[in-house]
């Protein structure tokens, strides 16, 4: 139950990100998932293993942006000018 709970999870994330309602999975018999567009739809990838599925699915669609805080921002600055020598 929980393999088809981490795909459909998965799934769910990419139907938010893409705003495409009709994606949908299949689970075959021996234990494999897929992915297409909807129902009676060809697959967009071949039958895969729970975790390649989740990887391929979440890199599906546009990807959410990472947000940034002032202070990250800042700490990357002190972190590259530690990282390049003084003359």
């Amino acid at each position: 139950m929980s393999r088809s709970t981490k795909a459909s999870n998965a799934l769910a994330r990419l139907k938010e990100r893409s705003g495409n309602q009709a994606y949908s999975m299949t689970m075959t018999g021996s234990g494999h998932f897929f992915l297409t567009e909807g129902p009676g739809q060809p697959p967009l990838c071949p039958p895969m293993e729970l975790d390649d599925f989740v990887a391929f699915v979440n890199a599906q669609g546009p990807q959410k942006v990472k947000r940034v805080s002032k202070l990250d921002v800042a700490f990357e600055k002190q972190l590259a000018a530690k990282k390049t020598p003084k003359p």
